[in-house]
């Protein structure tokens, strides 16, 4: 593995290049290369020790992340091999399945939030209590997800139109999928932990082990090989649960045993009022907002199934691919949501806001070249997974209208960090709605059955919701209400 503290040293000095010839070409101006109405995205780097400290704690939280995007690529890329009825399986269950989980992410991003900002106080005892109560709170949801999805997966897929012919193999995936729903939030609970305290190493590590477990069991499971049954679509999920249950297994142990600097402690495993309230006042908009704008989602996807199988899988398809290639966005999102929360614990909003500046740099430059070649080189994208000539040409209708929005997607991302960071989350909740409820969805089905484009309808209202939100957020951001919302010194 890769030193990635060389790493984030040489992307640090090739950042540092590039803004010293950008600011000589254009030095009329105070900063480097973007501007909305002369006030500057894109800031010169000044302080290379944040950037380093940035991107130390971002780079293995992109690569978590991709590996967490993985487990559903794995599955996608097996049952291509069955054909576009398999594939509808995990494309369809992704936007359910996604409803579920975000209240879990909700909350456990903030555990993560209390976690830095008493960390930048250097208050281990209130470290280890916020890590408890978040993690008494992930153990009741978790369980109250899986009975609620487990008891109503039939009657959801009825109301999304889920074409009969895909019926019976989403239901057995989502099932199953939603029977190891507990496995996954400890995850989560191991990660918020782990990157609060600054170490986003460990989740990286644990990740590899159980994506590359995943990966092995698809195939033995789905085809049959060896002596073990070919369960087609059903594997796929089971191999999915069986290393999400080792990914559980792993972060108890380190919780419990206090190997990280950080431990669970039985006296703190009990409800506390204000600790509870807490996280309930960070978690519960960003749970909402998420929820809400993983309904509409499921909604979307309700409307792209009435275009036929080729339509679903080149949506799935897509998805995962611009979900993938926004994953260093997710990754910097959180990295600066933990740098804004210790330096806001330690009381420099200064250095908090340089934080946010930089991730919005690393981004872009990434983000810009990521989209480029899927604009260019989209068909042979989706080609990589199903290669069926119609599910070809619808997604690389989607590659061509969604890759730009993407960009603004990404930054509108990280500059939600910031609000996560210091703990004033409703403005994600009011954005995430606005872009799913207000913008997508009605756009979506005005274009696409309306103004008669069809599946390009879809794409384009995808693309106007990211731009619109992105713009949004970056002005409420240099109000800079984000740095006195939430008072450190009540953590």
């Amino acid at each position: 593995m890769k030193n990635p503290r060389l790493s984030t040293l040489l992307i640090s000095c090739s950042l540092n290049e590039l803004f010293k010839k950008v600011s000589n070409k254009y030095r009329q101006f105070k900063v480097s290369f973007i501007y909305i109405k002369g006030v500057s995205i894109l800031p010169k780097i000044e302080n290379k020790q944040l950037l380093q400290k940035l991107l130390t704690l971002a780079v293995p939280i992109m690569g978590a992340n991709l590996l967490q995007m993985l487990y559903n690529l794995a599955d996608t890329y097996f049952l291509g091999k069955l054909g576009s009825e398999a594939l509808a399986a995990p494309s369809v269950s992704f936007s359910i399945v996604f409803f579920m989980i975000i209240f879990g992410s909700g909350f456990s991003m903030a555990g993560t939030t209390l976690i830095s900002q008493a960390k930048g106080k250097n208050d281990q005892e209130k470290v280890d209590f916020y890590v408890s109560q978040t993690f008494l709170m992930m153990i009741i949801l978790s369980v109250g997800i899986m009975i609620a999805g487990l008891a109503g997966s039939t009657m959801l897929l009825k109301a999304l139109q889920v074409p009969e012919n895909i019926f019976d193999n989403v239901s057995i995936y989502l099932r199953i999928i939603f029977l190891g729903m507990p496995f996954m939030f400890m995850s989560f609970v191991l990660r918020a932990t782990l990157q609060g305290i600054g170490d986003s190493v460990t989740p990286l590590k644990i990740q590899l082990v159980t994506v590359v477990i995943n990966i092995i069991l698809d195939p033995l499971l789905i085809f049959g090989l060896g002596p073990f049954p070919e369960l087609g679509v059903a594997g796929a999920a089971i191999a999915t649960v069986i290393a999400r249950f080792i990914s559980m297994m792993i972060a108890l142990y380190i919780l419990f045993s206090g190997k990280k600097g950080v431990r669970i402690k039985l006296k703190y495993i009990k409800p506390e009022r204000k600790a509870w309230g807490l996280i309930i006042k960070i978690g519960l908009p960003s749970a909402i907002g998420g929820g809400i704008s993983a309904l509409g989602f499921s909604v979307l996807q309700g409307v792209v199934n009435t275009f036929g199988t080729p339509v679903i899988a080149a949506f799935g398809v897509g998805n995962r691919i611009i979900g993938l290639f926004n994953m260093p966005a997710q990754g910097i999102s959180q990295a600066t949501a933990v740098i804004v929360g210790q330096q806001l614990g330690a009381k420099e909003p200064e250095t908090a806001e340089k934080a946010v500046k930089y991730g919005a740099v690393s981004i872009s430059l990434f983000i810009i070249v990521s989209m480029t070649i899927t604009f260019f080189y989209g068909n042979y994208l989706t080609k990589f997974f199903i290669n069926e000539s119609d599910v070809i040409a619808y997604g690389s209708q989607l590659f061509r209208v969604v890759s730009l929005s993407a960009v603004f997607f990404s930054l509108f991302t990280v500059y939600g960090g910031a609000f996560q960071g210091g703990g004033d989350t409703k403005p994600i909740m009011v954005f995430n709605i606005i872009r799913l409820w207000v913008i997508r969805v009605p756009f979506a089905f005005l274009l696409s059955r309306t103004a008669g484009l069809g599946p390009e309808g879809i794409w384009w209202a995808m693309c106007i919701s990211n731009v619109t939100v992105a713009v949004g957020i970056f002005l409420l951001y240099k109000t800079g209400r984000w740095k006195s919302k939430l008072n450190s010194d009540n953590i």
